[in-house]
């Protein structure tokens, strides 16, 4: 009986067949993809789509490239384990998608880059934006390295499939469709992944109502349990989640995921217009308030089935992230097909997210250190370079999941690595968009400082992880659960039990305090120390005296307006006027007079578009 505890069923033949053949039907549109763009090679068409993507399928792909498996796993055992706070962040979606849409969109647009990190080159130097690149490679790496590993362990123990060649395939099918398919490849893919994904949350919801006779009692279940109680105005930055943490840290922490990181940025630069641009993250927006409240409810669902049988207390399961996937074969067995939907609902929330990782690492490889480093490299070069760049980098973040098998809880471990690293590479961004006095050395030194801050207190937090009175899980029950022996199961020690009783005498003084800093507060504070310190060295080395920089490098009146209607005659022309060789340094001898031209239509081309 569901919420009993004990062992579940395993996959069978027709879990197989389902899974096996939604896998293969993503790796078929990237050749697809291939196959119908094999005339339109160039490096353009393989990492921006040609610039011809529409509002929707980028929208869905920019909603599925970070509702990863680790979502689909991660967030319903959050709601089970802590109740609804997370919910708030679709307070920080709607912030984010604004911050994005109405800052970054009109920037990126006008100075028309393919790598995010070009910007801090126009704007600082070239050492700057190696730096800034290099971050994003070492970020996305270990971060996609975790997306692969978190789900492949916990289905691993669920349903038998063996662990690390789950790994490999995992990574082999993204590197197929990304090296054949490119960016429209990756973009259709996750539309096909995010319906997917949205199927397995409404198929274990719609079962779970039906076992407990209603969506009233699961709400009752969960009110009772203390599940619900989600608003907490508590100021204190050291609790892991309320009101403040989530709408002022998760907001900027996300804002850092979508408005500079390439994997989301060179999706919605793919679009026709900016204007397109612009809807695409709106309707990410509204997908990511789906996704969340359906993770959500799934979570809810599963307290309400196992209130009096935890089965991580039970010691059913090994991991809270195996939670979900124990309910899936709790409750779905009985279905064949539908187990495998869940499973392939995980696996095509991490084959989007490895893939999106992937096309973004070779994006800005290709951008940042091939073309500078051989500027004569010809289209049919550059496009097997990309080929084989989306090779390595699929090796890199297969070997990169042996990394993650140390992390912690994967939802927050994930988060915070984008808190540390993305932080202060925002900060940098704002600094340069905002104060015109700032110049390279602040900026190096401001970035340098941020990140040094952010790496202190995040891995501090990973080591010395808080004590249950700032996290605070809430309880559960072993009450209901059917065992032969009831007391060894009632007398199982939890897990944060036993870190609270013997964690306390090897800890440091910071453990309690600064290592105990809400992870969502990692990228404000990496925001903060980079600004400040970076106009502080700016004003100490005559930052404020120097030229005045140029000004389509920073954020004016006009960038703020959504959907603005189009220039006037006379504003495009001025635009065009000062751009074309300044934009994108055209006057450097590593573009051939072929591509100044080519740069400059498509420059010209865009700001009609405004």
């Amino acid at each position: 009986m569901p919420g009993s505890g004990g062992p579940v069923a395993t996959f069978s033949v027709w879990d197989y067949v389902v899974f096996v053949g939604l896998i293969l039907f993503a790796a078929g549109i990237g050749l697809f993809q291939a196959i119908r763009g094999r005339k339109e090679a160039s490096s353009d068409e393989f990492l921006l789509g040609g610039r011809q993507m529409t509002a929707v399928p980028v929208a869905l792909s920019l909603t599925a490239s970070f509702m990863s498996g680790i979502t689909v796993i991660g967030t319903p055992a959050e709601a089970y384990l802590y109740g609804t706070p997370f919910w708030l962040f679709v307070f920080s979606y709607a912030i984010m998608s604004t911050i994005s849409a109405e800052l970054f969109v009109p920037l990126f647009y006008r100075l028309s880059i393919t790598s995010t990190y070009e910007y801090l080159e126009m704007r600082f130097n070239k050492l700057i934006r190696v730096i800034g690149t290099s971050m994003y490679i070492a970020q996305t790496a270990l971060y996609t390295g975790m997306v692969i590993y978190a789900p492949a362990l916990a289905l691993n123990q669920i349903t038998g499939l063996d662990l690390w060649g789950v790994l490999v395939a995992t990574g082999l099918v993204c590197i197929i469709y990304c090296t054949l398919g490119g960016l429209k490849a990756v973009i259709w893919t996750d539309v096909f992944q995010m319906i997917i994904m949205l199927s397995g949350f409404v198929a274990i919801i719609a079962r779970g109502v039906v076992l407990q006779g209603g969506f009233e009692r699961i709400w009752n279940d969960s009110y009772h349990g203390g599940r619900l109680e989600t608003f907490s105005f508590d100021p204190d930055p050291l609790r892991r989640h309320s009101f403040w943490t989530i709408v002022v840290g998760g907001s900027l922490m996300w804002a850092s995921m979508y408005s500079i990181n390439q994997s989301q940025v060179q999706r919605y630069i793919s679009c026709k217009t900016m204007t397109h641009a612009k809807l695409s993250l709106y309707l990410n927006m509204v997908g990511l308030w789906v996704t969340v409240s359906l993770a959500m409810l799934s979570g809810l669902t599963m307290y309400s089935i196992y209130k009096d049988c935890d089965p991580f207390t039970n010691k059913d399961v090994g991991a809270t992230d195996q939670l979900l996937p124990y309910l899936v074969m709790d409750i779905l067995a009985e279905f064949p097909g539908l187990p495998g939907l869940f499973v392939a609902a995980a696996y095509s929330g991490t084959l989007s997210t490895v893939s999106s990782s992937i096309n973004a690492l070779v994006a800005v490889t290709v951008e940042d250190f091939m073309k500078p480093a051989w500027p004569r490299l010809t289209e049919r070069q550059l496009s097997w370079i990309n080929m084989g760049m989306s090779v390595f980098y699929g090796g890199v973040c297969i070997a990169m999941a042996g990394v993650a098998s140390v992390m912690g809880n994967i939802l927050q471990a994930a988060l915070s690595i984008f808190g540390m690293i993305s932080g202060p590479l925002l900060g940098l961004y704002i600094l340069g968009m905002f104060f015109r006095c700032a110049n390279s050395t602040g900026g190096l030194v401001g970035l340098i400082s941020g990140l040094a801050i952010t790496l202190w207190v995040g891995i501090g937090a990973q080591v010395y992880p808080p004590l249950p009175e700032k996290t605070l899980k809430l309880p559960l029950s072993v009450e209901g659960c059917f065992a032969p022996d009831m007391n060894e199961t009632t007398t199982i020690t939890p897990f944060s039990t036993v870190l609270q009783t013997t964690t306390p005498q090897s800890r440091p003084a910071l453990a309690d305090n600064w290592y105990s800093l809400s992870y969502l507060y990692f990228c404000p504070v990496g925001i903060i120390v980079t600004m400040v310190t970076g106009l502080i060295v700016s004003a100490m080395t005559g930052g404020c005296k120097q030229e005045k920089s140029r000004p389509e490098l920073f954020i004016g009146k006009s960038d703020l307006i959504c959907f603005r209607c189009r220039n006037s005659d006379s504003e495009v022309s001025d635009l065009i006027e000062k751009s074309p060789k300044n934009i994108q340094g055209l006057d450097s001898p590593v573009f051939t007079d072929n591509e100044i031209a080519l740069k400059e239509k498509d420059y010209k081309e865009k700001i009609t578009k405004f």
